[in-house]
């Protein structure tokens, strides 16, 4: 738009409530609420069932909950003061900490006074008569708009394993993902952690340094964790990052991950192991994403991933007294950063303490929870306290808890029976004027994620700038479109070792979920450069059209150069 326009109480589309509405108030949805509202003039509304902005910040408090990519680049881009004048205090930022970071956002841009809190979407239909998105929420409303936008995040669906008797457990339980606000005291408590993906890396060091009788960890497979090496920030550190923040937060941009860090070698597949634990060694020390980035081909090339993974056990295997224990604890059955790559604080450590034990459930099976614990099949395991570490309906479990209802009273769960089918991890055909924030199909969880959700943001403003400028009711990928962004997500991620086990990336942490692999794993800088080109060609494999009776004719199926494997 080329001049600042207001819809305060009427939506672009006559009789609509708002241009927009937003589901969900944390990093994803405030940018867009700004990008909506403040540069394009239009009448908005955020609904979060929370009390607060943060997202994935506000619900996940657990002891040790801390962000994984460093906290000069995991932050907003688009604003010189909020850049200016926020300084974390440490290389990798506690939850508290990325929360007031975003309460810090919200309250700088202005961004309350259109978001309603305490209030949760349960239902959103398009309505076929006035080509318009109805939502309504958890208390009666229904609200109109043109444009309907999820930010509802790609972890934000707890997920706990049906375990027989969960409910009869008479201690303190809980998903980390639904921590309680008010503390919680582990001194002289027997606790259970169930579950060593991420959270539980995280989780597990910090309970077991709070003084607890006893800790027991319940293992279903074992990960690569890598060392995170935090420490704080200081003067000096900030300056520096300060005097270097434009190219930093451009090569971030720009790369493949959303790092700002060099790549370092080709491959390894040629090198002796002595030299792999040379080239490795220097980022084992550093720490952080860096180490992922040691080799060029590490999730592409099963020898140089074998050797990276060779000198992580080898890292276990030094740091865990307990040689059989150490076994246990080296993964053996997929290839390093297949699964999500944790960072770590002094995990391994913590299995050397004598109040902290470990139980495989590959041997020694879980069979049911019981009133005083936990009950596996070598006997019964005593506790005060379950801690469920185990995950989340990822990527699509939070949209598909909103009944969303498209054309020809097409469900979002129908279409996704056999798995996503997005275009671009962006829109979905069959479901005009919506727009999916780092959904399925897009970078998202393979990616430092406020750079990718600049990306999306900023791409869906921009599309729905073109349409208010060019009056464009809707817009609506084509089915040819999605079926070729769905074939080329499966072969991209085929072509790498993610496909080569069974992970939450792939479903296959949800029973009867689909098996398919949900992220698109091209690389941040590509994927930003296809979504742009498909802009620029006049938005190559959507239909733009002045009303929903013109919808839902074929188009030709996209010829962009990524999906032709150029």
């Amino acid at each position: 738009m080329s001049e600042t326009t207001s819809h305060d109480s009427v939506g672009a589309t006559a009789g609509t409530d708002y241009d927009a509405i937003i589901v969900g108030a944390g990093f994803s949805g405030l940018y867009e609420l700004h990008r909506l509202r403040d540069e394009l003039g239009l009448s908005v509304k955020v609904i979060e069932k929370a009390d607060d902005v943060g997202g994935t910040w506000y619900w996940n408090r657990y002891p040790g909950a801390r962000c994984d990519s460093e906290s000069h680049i995991y932050c907003y881009s688009f604003n010189e003061d909020i850049l200016q004048n926020w300084e974390w205090s440490e290389r990798y930022p506690e939850q508290p900490e990325v929360l007031e970071y975003l309460r810090f956002a919200a309250d700088e841009l202005d961004l309350r006074r259109n978001i309603e809190f305490e209030t949760e979407v349960t239902s959103a239909a398009f309505d076929e008569d006035s080509g318009t998105w109805r939502i309504s929420t958890d208390d009666g409303e229904t609200v109109s708009s043109q444009f309907f936008v999820t930010a509802v995040g790609c972890l934000s669906e707890p997920y706990i394993p049906d375990f027989e008797g969960i409910e009869s457990f008479e201690g303190f339980w809980t998903h980390t993902g639904k921590w309680p606000h008010e503390p919680v005291d582990f001194e002289g408590k027997r606790v259970a952690v169930i579950g060593t993906g991420a959270t539980g890396i995280q989780v597990i060091p910090e309970v077991a340094k709070s003084d607890p009788e006893h800790l027991t960890v319940f293992q279903r497979t074992p990960n690569y964790a890598v060392p995170a090496r935090n420490r704080p920030l200081d003067d000096d550190d900030w300056e520096l990052i300060q005097s270097n923040y434009d190219e930093i937060l451009q090569r971030a941009h720009d790369s493949g991950f959303g790092f700002p860090f060099e790549v370092g070698q080709e491959t390894a597949a040629d090198m002796t192991m002595e030299e792999v634990e040379e080239a490795l060694e220097p980022r084992w020390q550093e720490g952080g994403f860096r180490f992922l980035l040691a080799f060029e081909d590490l999730l592409v090339n099963e020898e140089t991933n074998e050797k990276v993974s060779e000198f992580l056990r080898g890292k276990i295997r030094e740091t865990v007294d307990d040689p059989e224990l150490a076994e246990k604890l080296a993964p053996k059955d997929h290839y390093y950063a297949t699964k999500r790559p944790p960072l770590h604080t002094d995990y391994y450590e913590t299995y050397n303490r004598d109040n902290v034990s470990l139980v495989d459930v590959t041997e020694n099976p879980i069979e049911r929870i019981t009133p005083d614990g936990v009950q596996t099949a070598d006997g019964h395991h005593d506790f005060d306290m379950i801690i469920y570490a185990t995950g989340f309906d990822a990527m699509t479990g939070t949209l598909l808890q909103i009944d969303i209802e498209g054309r020809d009273g097409l469900t979002l769960e129908e279409k996704w029976e056999d798995g996503p089918q997005t275009y671009l991890g962006l829109t979905l055909h069959g479901f005009p004027n919506m727009f999916t924030i780092t959904g399925p199909q897009s970078p998202s969880v393979l990616s430092n994620m406020p750079v990718s959700i600049e990306h999306h943001v900023e791409w869906v403003s921009d599309t729905i700038e073109h349409l208010v400028d060019n009056d464009i009711q809707l817009i609506e990928p084509t089915k040819a479109a999605e079926e070729a962004w769905t074939t080329h997500n499966r072969q991209v991620a085929e072509s790498t070792l993610y496909t080569t086990v069974d992970s939450w990336y792939m479903n296959e942490n949800i029973p009867d979920k689909p098996t398919v692999f949900t992220p698109y794993p091209g690389g941040v800088d590509l994927y930003h450069d296809t979504i742009l080109e498909v802009a620029e060609k006049g938005y190559e494999g959507f239909e733009l059209t002045e009303s929903v009776q013109q919808l839902g004719q074929e188009g030709e199926q996209p010829q962009l150069s990524v999906m032709k494997g150029d």
